[in-house]
């Protein structure tokens, strides 16, 4: 990938803060022109990442080069073609919502004009409201309307619709898709496996400040070889008798594992097997406490990488 198609690239980026190592040997192209997402539990090196790229915090070891350049000094010049939205952003209570986004529109030497922002983030209605009177969804977006005041090539966000109810994440989710779609180039950090499927062309999966998974969200899905989940616990003395050798002689059944007393199947076809885990568990005398079906996420993915859930942290 040569450098003009890239607008985020890091080499054996290392991160410590003390004997813990947040970041470890980090490798990682964004290219220009895609929402590139980074996925782990908390404490999984992804905040720090971010901050590195953004100027924030110094790296203790590797090369990071951010839109071609290094940061050297103020690096100015280079701030002016960012937008940055932090996973939370506290605004004077007691200001006009188009006083924040002039003050933060001076921060920059060009950009978007105070109208367009609120047109862009549908806060025209709420241009003389004082902060304080925003709802949570309103406030996000206020927030990421300052963000992208300066017109930024590159935008960053570290949690953005975290806590948001599903309305506002879904307004959250067209702002950046607009964004995107005039061809600028996202950094995303989520917990939301459904946020990733939709606004990520690609998706890194990050652990133990690495990389442990790499490629679109299809493909990665696909990596777990089959398409629908199955989890099951089991009541009574029937327990000890599902093993994972019983599990995997089902038909259709790829991958079982258990946790915490729930049994979780990877499955290519979810109508042949349901049918036969009922009647194997029937045959045992383990009676099922519950079962639900979904189609594989991401979340699966990493279940199958790591045998945890992305909210463990």
């Amino acid at each position: 990938m040569n450098g003009e198609s890239v607008a985020l690239r890091c080499r054996g980026l290392v991160k410590r803060y003390g004997s813990l190592v947040a970041v470890n040997g980090l490798d990682l192209d964004v290219r220009r022109g895609e929402c590139f997402g980074m996925l782990g539990p908390n404490g999984a090196g992804k905040t720090t990442t971010v901050e590195i790229f953004e100027g924030l915090r110094p790296a203790d070891d590797g090369d990071v080069q951010v839109l071609g350049e290094r940061w050297r000094g103020d690096a100015l010049p280079l701030r002016a073609r960012l937008g940055i939205q932090l996973q939370e952003t506290k605004f004077p209570e007691k200001l006009r919502v188009h006083e924040v986004v002039t003050l933060f529109r001076s921060f920059y030497p060009s950009g978007l004009t105070v109208g367009e922002v609120l047109a862009l983030v549908a806060l025209e209605e709420k241009a003389d409201a004082y902060v304080r009177t925003l709802s949570g969804g309103q406030k996000q977006r206020l927030s990421l309307g300052c963000a992208l005041a300066g017109d930024p090539e590159l935008l960053f966000l570290d949690e953005p619709t975290t806590g948001l109810d599903p309305q506002s994440r879904r307004q959250t989710w067209e702002i950046v898709e607009r964004f995107k779609g005039r061809g600028g180039t996202v950094l995303l950090t989520t917990h939301y496996m459904e946020e990733a499927a939709r606004l990520c062309d690609r998706v890194a999966i990050v652990d133990h400040g690495r990389i442990i998974a790499l490629g679109t969200p299809r493909e990665l899905i696909s990596s777990l070889g089959a398409e629908h989940v199955i989890e099951f616990s089991v009541a009574g003395s029937g327990v000890r008798a599902v093993t994972p050798d019983l599990l995997l002689a089902l038909p259709s059944v790829e991958e079982a594992s258990c946790e915490g007393g729930s049994w979780r199947l990877t499955v290519r076809e979810v109508h042949r097997a349901v049918p036969a885990l009922l009647a194997v568990l029937a045959r045992e005398g383990a009676e099922p406490a519950s079962l639900v079906t979904h189609h594989a996420t991401l979340e699966d993915v990493f279940m199958s990488l790591t045998g945890r859930r992305l909210r463990d942290g």
